[in-house]
């Protein structure tokens, strides 16, 4: 299985990972929310095996933004069609590898995991 970095190219942490993986000479293929959309069947994937509350960036702008109904009374499928909706609210970057699958960057963490 080839490793893959999902994320947002001009995301301060994803640059940071992703400079992390150079430097750990550890190959990747990179996804851009952006350019790419959100693979909804990864995405019922992540939410399945980490649940939604790691997936979901609650402390970003987009998620602020929502209207109140919104942020409410959040389950896996509320948030699955949020997270389709608003991209830039999926915590980055998110690593699916051989192993598993990262959320967020931990240098220790990735290390541990990726090596």
């Amino acid at each position: 299985m080839t490793t893959t970095v999902y994320g947002i190219p001009n995301c301060d942490t994803v640059k940071k990972a992703r400079k992390w993986l150079d430097g750990e000479g550890i190959d990747y293929v990179f996804h851009d929310y952006k350019k790419q959309g959100v693979p909804e069947q990864h995405l019922k994937a992540w939410i399945a095996d980490q649940g939604w509350e790691p997936i979901l960036n609650k402390r970003g702008t987009t998620f602020r933004k929502l209207p109140d109904a919104d942020k409410q009374d959040i389950d896996p499928a509320k948030a699955e069609t949020l997270l389709l909706a608003n991209p830039s609210m999926i915590k980055r970057p998110i690593v699916e590898y051989a192993g598993g699958m990262l959320v967020g960057f931990d240098a220790d963490e990735w290390a541990k995991a990726l090596k």
